[in-house]
């Protein structure tokens, strides 16, 4: 694994550093000794997202920027001088994918193109660029190497397609040192309902809610803890010699199914709530991907990275999180779920 001396007063830009696993990567390069800019979308509450929630010693030293990776001009404006550029900024939700496309197409496709064409500009030394395990589709073989073939089985996993082609395309066209980290399913702390694993738990642990709904719970997954995904996306930046243009898996090696990660959940807060299947939870059926298993061995073998928090530890980790939020009466459920 890579210490501070790999951050150590570098420059490094974060799009999408207001979410889930942009907030922890910011944190980590924080403490890592990083000057890093965080670019959080726009809004007119004032807001940097999770950037609020930061420790005001590490929120303190981030240059937050407000703004969008629509906005080619600001992008290009925020690469100059960059050592690093990780590139999170993404619509994400599934389900609003199959309602809204068109914005999937414009902030993922042509958002990343914007940071792209603006890392060339500027000769930046790394870009790392985020893909998904959802370009991968219903698992053909398993582990899921990065070999498998690219299924668009929403419109959302058919945009990160095409962002991760233009990366690949960059690559090659250009000579850029543009890496692609495909996380698998992540979880922890700061996570919006929209997730699977926050949903439950929110469900479970709130004492107004007397049932736990849920869509379908048969499909397999390969959840990462967050800090551990983070230490991956570190990793990536920071290997002097990887490849370019080729994807490297971010996940476990271990995959669960959904009803099963239920119960373990379940078992943790000590819920005996009862489980139902709601409609308006479930993907299309030709779009639900059934499994999701990762080869992680591109990447361990490359930068050394290995996950060290296992599901039951991350989970006891993201319920006493959520208990604190439920104490404080910070949460809003948001219906619908991506695996």
């Amino acid at each position: 694994m890579h210490t501070k001396s790999a951050y150590e007063g570098r420059n490094v830009l974060v799009t999408g550093a207001d979410g889930f696993i942009g907030s922890h990567l910011t944190e980590a390069l924080i403490a890592a000794g990083a000057n890093v800019t965080a670019l959080c979308l726009y809004n007119s509450f004032d807001s940097l997202g999770w950037i609020d929630d930061l420790p005001a010693a590490v929120r303190s030293s981030v240059n937050a920027v407000r703004g969008d990776v629509r906005d080619a001009a600001l992008i290009h404006r925020l690469t100059a001088r960059q050592d690093v550029v990780f590139h999170l900024a993404a619509l994400i939700a599934i389900p609003h994918s199959y309602v809204a496309a068109q914005s999937y197409v414009d902030t993922n496709v042509s958002g990343t193109l914007n940071v792209l064409e603006a890392a060339r500009a500027h000769d930046v030394p790394r870009v790392v660029h985020t893909s998904t395990s959802e370009v991968y589709g219903t698992a053909l073989t398993v582990p899921i190497s990065e070999d498998h073939p690219l299924q668009g089985q929403s419109p959302y996993s058919a945009t990160k397609i095409g962002a991760d082609m233009l990366a690949e395309s960059f690559a090659r066209s250009h000579d850029m040192p543009v890496a692609i980290l495909r996380p698998f399913n992540t979880f922890g702390p700061r996570q919006s309902e929209r997730a699977v694993i926050p949903t439950v738990l929110r469900q479970a642990l709130d004492p107004e809610i007397r049932s736990i709904r849920v869509g379908d719970v048969t499909p397999l997954r390969d959840f990462t803890y967050v800090q551990d995904t983070a230490s991956a996306f570190l990793a990536l930046g920071g290997t002097p010699e990887i490849l370019y243009g080729v994807p490297y898996n971010a996940g476990t090696g271990h995959a669960v199914s959904v009803g099963d990660l239920i119960e373990m959940i379940r078992a943790i807060v000590g819920c005996a709530k009862p489980v139902e299947t709601e409609a308006a939870r479930m993907r299309p059926p030709r779009s639900e991907v059934r499994e999701l298993l990762a080869d992680n061995s591109r990447l361990r073998q490359a930068t050394g990275w290995r996950p060290r928090i296992d599901l039951p530890e991350g989970l006891a980790r993201t319920v006493e999180w959520w208990r604190t939020r439920l104490k404080n009466g910070k949460v809003r459920e948001e219906k619908g779920y991506a695996t």
